[in-house]
């Protein structure tokens, strides 16, 4: 490695260290709008992989289908529908979310509901349903029947929510196209990489790629392990 790629390294580990304003204001609105939109989607998320797993009604196979074919939208064309829907000729222009924190968590919920959803209907779809019709025979109500499920795969459901939180927090198509990466404002770390990288600031790019990397690195072992958790043991 050469002297130039060192000095840059520890250019960019000085940075983080020394908690410079501007590198973890970045991580700070990345965090807050992906953890934002992760924790408004999820419940509702949830009941809809529930509803797809346990009942039946008209119009099912559509909205399975529906989901499993928004997973494979890129994030580009994501970003480009929340900017159509949020331009001030929109049909939710007056809420003047674009180039917002708002309307970068309403984009990034778009995003992680169809994984939620998929993964989730496909834990559900898996499990004895005779946990769901004991709790009900029991008197409990539907909410308090579905947390009894919920219950019995904790392990797949958080390897959901684990797999919807990362591929919202390394998007880079729809936070560019909605949040306008404006500093200290909407610029995330996806977006402050490519831009930093663009001008020629690759230490600023370099620490903030090393934050997604150890991030990524934190998730992938967490999901190993509940993988790994998840698989029956042999005897």
């Amino acid at each position: 490695m050469s002297e130039g790629w060192l000095a840059l390294i520890q250019q960019a580990l000085r940075l983080l260290f020394s908690l410079d304003p501007d590198v973890w204001s970045i991580v700070s609105v990345s965090f807050f709008v992906s953890f934002a939109a992760l924790a408004i989607t999820l419940l509702p998320s949830l009941i809809l992989g529930f509803m797809l797993a346990f009942a039946r009604f008209p119009g099912r196979w559509f909205v399975t289908n529906l989901v499993q074919t928004l997973q494979s939208i890129p994030t580009v064309v994501i970003g480009l529908l929340g900017y159509l829907l949020l331009t001030r000729m929109g049909p939710l222009g007056d809420l003047k979310w674009l180039f917002t924190q708002k309307g970068m968590i309403l984009g990034q919920m778009m995003i992680c509901a169809p994984v939620l959803v998929a993964m989730s209907q496909a834990a559900f779809t898996s499990v004895d349903k005779r946990a769901w019709e004991t709790s009900r025979t029991l008197g409990a109500s539907w909410l308090r029947s579905i947390w009894v499920v919920c219950r019995e795969l904790k392990v797949p459901l958080l390897m959901a929510i684990v797999a919807a939180f990362s591929r919202i927090v390394t998007e880079v198509g729809c936070s560019m196209m909605i949040g306008g990466n404006i500093a200290d404002v909407t610029r995330n770390i996806p977006t402050a990489i490519a831009l930093e990288t663009s001008k020629g600031d690759f230490a600023q790019a370099i620490a903030l790629g090393l934050v997604l990397l150890i991030l990524s690195l934190i998730l992938n072992f967490t999901l190993g392990t509940l993988r790994g958790k998840a698989e029956p043991r042999s005897h």
